[in-house]
């Protein structure tokens, strides 16, 4: 590099020079440990980057993962860890030797994963030539980009990361024994050999990823680890965590964690250092009476059958080192097994998989007499390898077999059955667990069975006051998903809605009653009903949830509600959106791109009487995504409600609208569950075929009914329906009569065609509807409007609008 500095002067600016000055330095200092950092970090010096990291080719050679970074954090600026070798992301296209560079007009097309940034930002790629290839990317925050000179700069900077880095002895060398240190950003680890030694790794074998040990840990221990671990939930400061880790025969191995968070420097990433020492000798072994001690922990907290099952299974087919267990219900004489260890069909004998109805088998108890007759004894039974047993036994424990009735008072609430392939002799201490076992894991299973009973019918009252089904939509398809709580069996008040409105508007409704009680259940109920009521009277957006919150207000109670209500005109693709203390809309535009609506909000319904509900406009594309939901899904205990809901809107941006099932089943599957949730979908498609549409408003002059003849006959013939006009007509002189005669106000007649499709709507400020007359005497001089449209017309009814009525007729024509 010295050579490129002294040849090539002349032509080059001082800041190129400086830098090549400066790289040249660094190109020399075979000591320095940190030189790809240093090396970036002249990417902030000499170009004006904010950002710069270096990608490479990882062990499996299909991603290219962050190595070293410098500047600001790489969240900031929208940087992954990780991006496919054969995308088409730019990093991929710098690894395949191209150069790269973006604006933010590139970069907002391109994003596919979050909202529009606030800051704009300008990207490079640049190739890095070395043997196993990888990208140098940076990001500008300057107005401008980055310019000529910033340009020639980083190219020397990627020349520069492209030179082999000087040798060190062994990773983790300069650690002292024991010791670790871990890049919170990146996940990457450094750690000292005999670390590696404690969960049983081979150094040469270790690819530096944290999540390679946090695999060899406990389950149990994990989230108590990953607290440890995630840069999310941690402070600067000490840490100390026992866990254990899985060893290929034996217990488990005790290990001590100390660490300290530590700050990496400006425009690096803070990391986590410490040891991790042998804590075993600390501990006794975990006896029996600690396995019970356990189960009866995990069985208090179990609120399912399921759940019982699973806590029964963890506790004794590690320790009994069996090769299947199963735990089923006793309901009449069938056995009806919950749970299943391993679950595979395959794993089970041929005489259960023959009775299998759904997803568990399902066998009757006196196809087993062995297995009937130790649960009318009510004792743990044992068969060694070889016992004479019916087949569906055998094939369970070929190599040994207990059966653990499970009582409960004076019945038996199931049977665990656990089954061993290989000999094995039953033992005088696995007799003692397993009889221990059997006792708390009847108790516990009655109580799930009456908690998911009692559950059950809570959740069949909480769906009976939401929709049986959502309407079909013209121009759009919408899905609705409901979960009730699994942290408790009260009934909760969150709810949805879809109305289909006049003139092809659709209302979508999503709201949430505070509480979980059957008051908010009831509440809830009265609101979905109130709201659709103001919706289908014809009110715009703003007045329905006015209207709908001085009725809460008028109810007395002290519970409030959160409402969000989008009026979608079909025709248009357009929307207005109305929020009463709710989470706004999620948008995803047919090209990829999420953003979170910026709607005005008003106050929760409920609390104050008079306010303002501020409508905001929402514009629709043809393919646009439209996501409602309820705090259930975005807030937790560990995140604030903007964190989840930036993460709803990157899960609603990863989605393909294509199948909205899926997608809401999807956006459920890492629902926390602590609270009730409901999500409502929409993809608006826009409409095929646009209705054609007059409206004349009609004078109250002698010749009214005959202006409103000429206006619908002209626009007919406008409209190329020259045929089979007078019934039309006839129902038009009957409809506009009738408003004039028997209502004041104004009167509006009101034209639609959707291909042969013909409708004719009156509408005035009476909110009395027709009457259809059941008989009519000869000499009646009236009365018999209303017969003739019905007799003429496809069909005829009429609506509620507001402050009046609205009285329609449809005809079939043709065009």
């Amino acid at each position: 590099m010295a050579n490129v500095v002294g040849e090539g002067a002349a032509g080059r600016s001082t800041r190129t020079l400086r830098a090549e000055g400066a790289l040249s330095a660094l190109a020399a200092d075979s000591h320095a440990t940190d030189r790809l950092r240093r090396v970036l970090e002249q990417a902030l010096v000499f170009a004006g980057a904010a950002f710069a990291g270096f990608y490479t080719l990882g062990e499996d050679g299909e991603l290219l993962c962050l190595a070293e970074t410098a500047g600001v954090p790489r969240t900031l600026c929208g940087v992954r860890d990780c991006y496919s070798a054969t995308g088409r992301s730019p990093v991929a296209e710098a690894h395949r030797g191209r150069t790269v560079w973006l604006g933010p007009r590139d970069l907002a097309a391109q994003s596919q994963s979050r909202r529009t940034p606030r800051r704009e930002f300008h990207l490079a790629a640049l190739p890095v030539r070395h043997d196993g290839g990888g990208c140098l990317l940076a990001v500008s925050e300057r107005p401008g980009g980055f310019d000529a000179d910033d340009r020639v700069c980083l190219a020397l900077v990627a020349d520069a990361v492209a030179l082999p880095a000087p040798p060190v002895t062994a990773e983790g060398a300069d650690l002292p024994p024991g010791g670790f240190s871990l890049a919170v950003d990146t996940g990457r680890l450094r750690v000292h050999d005999d670390v590696l030694d404690l969960f049983g790794r081979d150094p040469d074998d270790f690819d530096g990823r944290v999540e390679t040990l946090l695999g060899l840990a406990v389950p149990e221990d994990l989230p108590s680890l990953m607290s440890v671990v995630e840069a999310d939930h941690m402070t600067i400061g000490d840490r100390e965590l026992e866990f254990r880790v899985l060893q290929p025969a034996g217990p488990p191995r005790w290990l001590r964690l100390r660490g300290r968070l530590e700050h990496g420097g400006e425009g690096r990433p803070a990391r986590l250092v410490g040891t991790v020492a042998d804590a075993s000798s600390l501990r006794a072994d975990v006896t029996d009476v600690a396995r019970v001690q356990r189960l009866a922990a995990a069985l208090s907290t179990a609120v399912t059958v399921r759940d019982v099952g699973k806590a029964v299974v963890a506790a004794l087919r590690r320790p009994l080192r069996a090769d299947r267990i199963a735990l089923a219900e006793l309901e009449s004489d069938r056995l009806v097994v919950t749970v299943l260890d391993p679950p595979e069909p395959e794993a089970w004998p041929e005489v259960w998989r023959s009775e299998w109805r759904t997803e568990w088998p399902d066998a009757p108890v006196r196809t087993m007499p062995t297995l009937a007759a130790a649960l009318r004894e009510g004792r743990p039974a044992t068969w060694p390898a070889g016992s004479p047993l019916e087949p569906a036994l055998a094939e369970v424990g070929p190599g040994g077999l207990a059966v653990l009735p499970l009582p409960a008072g004076n019945r038996m609430a199931g049977a665990c059955l656990i089954g061993w392939d290989a000999p094995h002799d039953i033992g005088a201490d696995e007799r003692t667990l397993l009889t221990a076992a059997a006792n708390l894991a009847g108790q516990a299973l009655t109580r799930a069975r009456a908690l998911d009973a009692e559950h059950e019918l809570v959740g069949m009252l909480q769906r009976q006051l939401l929709p049986r089904r959502l309407p079909r939509l013209p121009g759009a398809v919408a899905v609705a998903r409901y979960l009730p709580s699994t942290a408790g069996l009260e009934l909760g008040g969150d709810w949805y809605d879809v109305i289909p409105l006049p003139d092809h508007h659709v209302a979508l409704v999503i709201g949430d009653v505070q509480g979980h009680s059957a008051g908010a259940a009831t509440l809830m109920g009265q609101m979905r009903t109130a709201l659709r009521a103001y919706a289908v009277e014809g009110h715009p957006p703003d007045v329905v949830v006015s209207h709908a919150n001085r009725l809460l207000v008028d109810l007395e109670t002290d519970l409030f509600a959160t409402c969000c209500y989008v009026d979608v005109d079909m025709e248009a693709g357009s929307a207005w959106c109305v929020r009463a203390g709710h989470l706004p809309p999620v948008l995803r535009h047919p090209d990829g791109r999420t953003e979170i609506a910026e709607a005005e909000g008003g106050p929760p319904l409920g609390v104050v009487r008079q306010c303002d509900f501020p409508m905001s406009p929402l514009r629709l594309q043809p393919g646009t995504l439209v996501a409602l939901t309820t705090d259930g899904l975005v807030e937790s205990p560990d995140s604030d409600i903007d964190t989840g809901m930036e993460r709803f809107a990157r899960q609603v941006a990863a989605a393909d609208p294509a199948d909205l099932g899926p997608v809401a089943d999807a956006l459920l599957g890492k629902a926390l569950r602590s609270d009730d949730v409901a999500l409502l979908l929409m993809r608006y498609d826009g409409m095929d075929t646009r209705p054609l549409r007059e409206s004349w408003t009609v004078w109250r002059v002698p010749q009214a009914v005959g202006h409103a003849r000429r206006f619908t006959r002209r626009t007919l013939r406008s409209w190329g329906v020259t045929e089979e006009i007078d019934a039309p007509l006839l129902a038009v002189s009957e409809l506009v009569t009738n408003a004039l005669v028997h209502t004041d106000g104004q009167v509006r007649l009101d034209l639609t065609l959707i291909g042969d499709r013909l409708r004719l709507a009156v509408a005035d400020a009476s909110p009395r509807s027709p009457v259809r007359p059941t008989s009519i005497g000869w000499e009646a001089t009236g009365g018999r409007g209303i017969l003739l449209v019905e007799a003429v017309s496809a069909s005829w009814g009429t609506l509620p609008v507001s402050g009046g009525k609205q009285v329609w007729a449809e005809f079939s024509v043709r065009r």
